[in-house]
């Protein structure tokens, strides 16, 4: 088996449809049948997102040349577009299942961070878009901008796998108060583990919220505390790198959102593909992770 695209939709098809969203066990929907299975669009959004292609109606116009061999049936492009953000609850489910079948999962180390998901440039996408519940301004402290969007928060193994995420507003609810909210909604690791990311989560309530669900955070030291010196810097830059990858190679910063909903699809799309990747390269026994870039011949 090679490290292609047609390799690893297979492989993620048989995975789904084998154990994860069987085709004989879908509910009947109401209204006329549709054309994908859930584990078939699945494969379908995964695909859009490793081929780079942000637009659904370029990858409408490009998906037959591209996957028509592997699915001759593909829906129109508003019928796409609707089914993927009705699919958002199984692309979540599908993440966070291939994250677990990873084997760094087992890991009992996790690295977290959080990244601006700006949403519009102008006052006009402001007042017309309906991402309001979501969406807020912020600062964004890494590059000393202003922006107006959410706030993405991830947590990853050493590897890159995003094993929890979450969005939110980034005037409601600040880092450490959506790392907490995080860690209560959602399971990062079979068992307490420890927890790398940068100062700021720094605070001792925080701190000692995390310490009482068993997860040591574990953060560079502030101006104002003694320095010990054992702050792992060279790991913490995966979880830099995790992000670029989503938000530079698999698009996540032309992601053209406009409502919540959408917003929240397309950030599952991502996290998917790059989960499906990873995991593909656990099942080829690739002896060096590749790039995604891999994908797109």
């Amino acid at each position: 088996m090679t490290n292609n695209l047609d390799a690893l939709l297979t492989a993620l098809y048989v995975h789904l449809d084998d154990h994860v969203l069987p085709s004989r066990e879908q509910p009947r929907r109401r209204g006329p049948a549709r054309l994908l299975t859930d584990a078939e669009l699945v494969c379908v959004a995964a695909a859009q997102v490793l081929l780079r292609c942000d637009s659904e109606h370029h990858w409408m116009r490009t998906a037959p040349h591209r996957i028509g061999h592997l699915f001759p049936r593909l829906p129109g492009q508003s019928e796409y577009n609707r089914h993927i953000r009705a699919l958002a609850p199984v692309l979540f489910a599908v993440a966070m299942g291939l994250a677990r079948a990873i084997p760094t999962y087992q890991e009992k180390l996790r690295l977290m961070d959080g990244t601006p998901l700006p949403c519009g440039a102008s006052r006009t996408t402001v007042e017309r878009s309906d991402l309001g519940e979501i969406a807020g301004y912020g600062r964004d402290a890494s590059h000393h901008r202003f922006y107006w969007g959410a706030k993405l928060l991830l947590i990853t193994t050493a590897d890159g796998a995003v094993c929890a995420f979450s969005l939110a507003h980034p005037k409601e609810l600040d880092e450490r108060k959506q790392a907490l909210h995080l860690l209560h909604a959602q399971r990062c690791a079979p068992w307490p583990c420890p927890i790398v990311g940068d100062k700021g989560f720094a605070g001792a309530g925080a701190e000692a919220a995390m310490a009482a669900l068993g997860h040591r955070l574990i953060r560079p030291a502030r101006r104002d505390e003694d320095d010990p010196g054992l702050f792992p810097g060279w790991l913490r830059q995966r979880i830099e790198a995790v992000i670029w990858t989503l938000k530079s190679q698999l698009g996540l910063e032309r992601h053209g959102a406009r409502t919540t909903e959408g917003l929240w699809a397309r950030v599952c799309q991502r996290v998917c593909a790059l989960n499906a990747a990873i995991w593909h390269n656990w099942q080829i026994g690739a002896p060096v992770k590749r790039s995604l870039i891999a994908y797109d011949h």
